[in-house]
């Protein structure tokens, strides 16, 4: 996909119903989309449930295959599945955590769940070799769980060091480096130093040109060393990692930011993630749905920058009735985008190749 030739719409391929609160949460099935295996994916709610939806090969659209309940008492505000795609983890306000897994027949059950957050479990999410399992929540703790079977699962560590609220936890793609993001503006990089020895290596702050306002998300690019996180300050800011440092076993590779975009949304940035093919969405309380892209020439920017510079690809006004919690690009499908807002939908989008006149570059 040519980014810096084309023009780009993103055009509502499915509007999905059935939730009857609030949408949260989503999370693309890894390893469905190809080889004939149907896309499949997940949604949570303030309902109380968490649907699984899968596309019919005939039509292409999707419908829900599957509806969990029962389970979870309150909110269920985060879904994540492992990276094989058998297992599924949600969190939830009544404090736990649960991990499904589908049986032979189809069917999901629950075969572990998971106490010890205080309160509500805001994040969870998996490592890249579905291993280890990491939590967050309102009592500004961070869990991480080693996953030996999906009902064995133990507590390895609790990290504190947030004095808020923390919203998001992420791993590295690349690295087992754990990242979370909170209400205290920060973003944190847990690192373990010895066998199941986590400490804090870095924290991204205000003194780091980070955020002024609560970090409500974060995205990493498919090799690791970029990151994006998204603020209540209205900006998002890219970050960079010379990770090879890392992986080569030189020491720990600091992050620092590389740009901030800002003037896009104007209100609250609720959810950002970085597509394999290297868009960047993002999605608000302002109801839309803003895209962007690396600039390859640099040379229409807010101010220069010693780093790699975006532009806006497009943007989406009313994108939802209401505030836009989430949005997730497909792991397959790279030009197949999901979203989910407050006024109790999911929505599929495609972004296509259009003509005419393009969007304003930053």
């Amino acid at each position: 996909m040519n980014f810096e030739d084309d023009n780009f719409e993103l055009n509502e391929v499915q509007r999905l119903e059935g939730h009857t609160d609030r949408v949260w949460s989503l999370a693309w099935k890894p390893k469905s989309g190809v080889d004939g295996v149907p896309a499949v994916l997940a949604s949570c709610s303030g309902d109380k449930t968490v649907r699984i939806w899968e596309q019919s090969s005939p039509t292409g659209s999707f419908q829900c295959k599957a509806v969990l309940e029962d389970i979870h008492t309150r909110t269920v505000r985060t879904c994540s599945w492992s990276p094989s795609g058998k297992l599924l983890a949600t969190g939830s306000f009544d404090a736990t955590t649960a991990i499904w897994e589908e049986n032979a027949e189809g069917d999901f059950v629950c075969v572990s769940t998971l106490e010890g957050h205080e309160n509500e479990v805001k994040s969870v999410a998996w490592n890249r070799g579905g291993t280890l399992l990491a939590t967050c929540g309102r009592d500004k703790s961070v869990w991480i769980w080693e996953v030996v079977a999906p009902n064995e699962v133990e507590c390895i560590s609790v990290l504190q060091g947030h004095t808020q609220d923390v919203k998001m936890v992420q791993w590295n793609p690349v690295m087992d480096h754990l990242f979370s993001c909170s209400y205290d503006n920060t973003i944190k990089v847990w690192v373990d130093e010895d066998v199941d020895d986590w400490q804090c290596a870095q924290t991204l702050n205000e003194s780091f040109s980070g955020h002024t306002s609560t970090v409500w998300a974060l995205s990493f690019n498919a090799t690791g060393d970029k990151m994006v996180s998204c603020s209540d300050d209205l900006t998002i800011k890219i970050w960079g990692s010379d990770i090879e440092q890392t992986l080569l076993g030189d020491g720990y590779a600091h992050w620092i930011h590389l740009c901030t975009l800002s003037g896009y949304h104007d209100r609250t940035i609720f959810s950002v993630h970085w597509s394999r093919e290297g868009i960047i969405s993002t999605g608000a309380a302002d109801d839309a749905i803003r895209l962007f892209v690396e600039s390859k020439d640099g040379s229409q920017v807010e101010e220069k920058v010693d780093g790699p510079t975006y532009r806006l690809l497009h943007k989406k006004e009313k994108a939802h009735d209401m505030d836009v919690n989430a949005v997730q690009w497909s792991h397959t499908e790279h030009r197949r985008l999901a979203s989910a807002s407050d006024d109790g939908t999911i929505k599929i989008w495609e972004l296509v190749s259009s003509p005419g006149k393009k969007d304003a570059v930053l």
